[in-house]
């Protein structure tokens, strides 16, 4: 009877140590896990989004706003202010050396020549357009991981669009050329500023020559043709593409 007894009591003793325990399996499965040693919380880990800038792509390819001045007659005492598109694309021959090509759209509006028709002192800001297309060598100068001067020249032709909104009258009427292609070249180069290994802010400042002739008398030349300088200017962002030279 009192072994009966002794081992009841001591039944009762592990049932009470194991509920207020626990089992030693669900004990560990429900603990915290420990702290690590050591945390990086509040500390700030620097990086640095420029540490894998390259010059050694062999594509790249540019988008910007662009803005040109352009003379829409031989003789005008007012320029035009056009606004549009500047398309380039490069293929890099070596580290500094390369083919660049760009296509460049401007739109806008121009001052007339006043002629001694009524209907020509009627004609108030005729709209005007110019269409560039060149290519040619690229040069990479003094760059580093933040940015880069390149210079280009380059050569093609413009497609100017003149007598649009004339009305019907001819170009000549208002001191315009005509519709027409001429032989145009760029002189100039992109300032380059890297926001990261591939994506690039570009600004592209240009000289811009063309040479549109007439096909009606003019006392500036007996050729026909005039040399325009004008300003250009493109802001934008370049891509460059992962395959490497």
């Amino acid at each position: 009877m009192r072994l009966q007894v002794s081992c009841f009591v001591s039944l009762v003793a592990v049932a009470a140590v194991a509920l207020h325990t626990g089992p030693p399996a669900l004990a560990q499965s429900t603990a915290q896990p420990a702290a690590p040693a050591t945390t990086t919380n509040g500390t700030y880990i620097a990086v640095d989004p420029l540490a894998l800038v390259r010059y050694d792509n062999r594509y790249d390819i540019s988008l910007g706003m662009a803005y040109a001045r352009v003379m829409a007659g031989p003789t005008l005492n007012q320029g035009s202010n056009l606004g549009g598109l500047d398309l380039a694309g490069s293929y890099w021959l070596s580290k500094h050396w390369g083919i660049e090509g760009t296509g460049r759209g401007y739109l806008g509006t121009s001052g007339a020549g006043l002629g001694d028709n009524v209907s020509t002192q009627l004609i108030k800001g005729p709209f005007v357009a110019q269409y560039i297309f060149a290519g040619g060598p690229e040069w990479l100068g003094p760059h580093n991981k933040h940015g880069a001067l390149i210079a280009h020249v380059l050569v093609g032709g413009a497609y100017g669009e003149f007598e649009k909104d004339l009305r019907g009258l001819p170009p000549s009427a208002v001191d315009f050329y005509n519709d027409q292609v001429a032989p145009a070249a760029v002189f100039g180069g992109h300032l380059d500023l890297n926001r990261s290994a591939r994506w690039v802010f570009r600004i592209t400042p240009d000289a811009l020559y063309t040479r549109y002739s007439t096909n009606y008398a003019t006392p500036t030349t007996g050729t026909g043709g005039h040399d325009n300088w004008n300003f250009a200017l493109s802001v934008g962002v370049q891509y460059k593409f992962k395959k490497k030279r």
